[in-house]
Parts: C-alpha cells; structure tokens; sequence
C-alpha cells in the first residue's frame, strides 16, 4: 500500500502507551463537563494532565492549530478552539478530541458528551455515532479492505437515520499525527480502497449528522459545523491491524467498549 507506514510489535506498544495516556485524560474530561463550564478550562485540563505524563498535546500548533483539544459543540463536527467564551450549556453536545505523542509516537481518540439534560434525540445520535465506531472497528482485519471499514459505519448511521459526513475522515496514525490512508466514512469507488495488512495503525472516527451530510468551514478557519446547523457527533480509536484481530491502543478501563 503506496505511502503507508507498517509498524513493528515495539512500534505499536509505544502507540499503546500515548494511548493510555489519550484514554486517561478523556476521561478526566469527560468527567469535567458540566454545565457553566468554558471550553479553555477543559484545554487547561487536558494539557496539564498531558505533560504530567511525559507527553505533548498532537494537536497544539499542528499546522498552527492554538489549543491542545478540540472542543466541538453541537453544530460544530470537528475541529472546535476551546476558549473562555465558549461556556457549556444543559442540552449541548461537545466533542472532545484528543491526540498525545509519547516516545515519538501518536494516539488520537475522540469521544462525544452530553451536558446536562440533552433531547432524545441527542443521546440517540451519540448512540448510533458510538455503535458505528464500533461496527467500523469489527471490520478491521488482516486481508480485510479499507472500504470494509468505510461501508460497515455508513450501514449503520443511515439505517438509523442520519447522516455521515463525506469532507471529513479518518487517517493512518503512528510517528506522525495524519499518514496515509485515508478512511472515509463511506463507500466510493473512486477512492483507493487497499487491503489491510498486519502493522497498520488506524484512527477510525465516524463523524454524524443529525440532518444534512454538508458542512461548512466557519471564518476562523478551523471550525467545521454542519450545513444545517443540526447536532454532529464524533467518535474515534486508534486501531492496530494484527493478527488476533483489531487492536484499540487508545481503550482504557474508563471506556467499556461496544
């Protein structure tokens, strides 16, 4: 497979530990959130609780990028600045996304938090997002296809309903932040579709919709919301392809898994 990065046994323990590392502090935030609280604290949080643990924050001046996390709230799929005017309030969704490099490898996961009281149908778009993550990740296999992935989550979200988005997708991870492949959420001939091999590290994260698949970039040049300005949600793990079967490098006791 043209361009992508195979990792060694040694290799994928190095990920393993920044991705307990990813795991411990989105739980720590997951935790935080409350209503009231503004989204520079959860950053504050999160980056202290990084460096405590040896680690840098992937995300912090990737490609300028200002904060340590993502928070995204409600319309916002991906990408969100935490800052001191971005306050939580009952009945949002924020998406937080977190990315670690520890001895010289990357992790990255994202998980999506109610605050307060939230609609039904909120908590059902966290369901479906969560359990599509989880359909893409029993797709991983050794001889599997990329798009084995891609055609497992979009089964699942529109059966239920709503809507993968097409702009965003997930990528290949390991000694750098985003490495090939590309793992759309979606099934499209026209994009390559390789066979998966022992070594390969994936970031597999369904983005979703609560309407429309289209978005928009805000003018801050960072913030993708929704065309429609319904609810997104988002989830992600890292995933080593091995031969017992996926490997999620970025699953901690905090998360209880599918």
């Amino acid at each position: 497979m043209s361009g992508i990065r195979y990792k060694s046994s040694r290799d994928i323990e190095k990920m393993r530990s920044a991705g307990q590392v990813v795991s411990d502090v989105l739980a720590q935030l997951r935790d935080a959130v409350r209503p009231g609280l503004p989204t520079d604290e959860l950053d504050r949080m999160a980056e202290t609780a990084i460096r405590r643990r040896g680690g840098a924050a992937s995300f912090k001046g990737y490609k300028g990028f200002p904060a340590s996390i993502c928070a995204s709230i409600n319309e916002e799929v991906v990408h969100g600045i935490p800052a001191r005017r971005r306050v939580l309030h009952s009945g949002d969704l924020v998406k937080l996304d977190v990315g670690v490099r520890l001895h010289g490898y990357h992790a990255d996961s994202a998980m999506t938090v109610p605050v307060g009281e939230v609609s039904e149908e909120a908590l059902r778009l966290i369901r479906v997002t969560r359990d599509s993550l989880w359909m893409g990740i029993r797709a991983v296999r050794i001889r599997g296809r990329l798009q084995d992935i891609s055609q497992a989550i979009q089964e699942y979200v529109e059966k239920h309903g709503f809507s993968v988005v097409r702009e965003m997708v997930g990528h290949g991870v390991g000694r750098q932040l985003h490495e090939p492949p590309n793992i759309p959420n979606y099934v499209d001939p026209q994009i390559p579709n390789p066979v998966l091999l022992e070594g390969v590290t994936l970031a597999v994260e369904p983005m979703v919709n609560a309407g429309v698949a289209e978005i928009e970039m805000l003018p801050d040049g960072w913030t993708v919301v929704t065309k429609d300005r319904r609810y997104s949600a988002h989830f992600e793990h890292t995933v080593a392809v091995t031969r017992g079967g996926p490997d999620i490098l970025t699953l901690g006791p905090h998360d209880p898994g599918p």
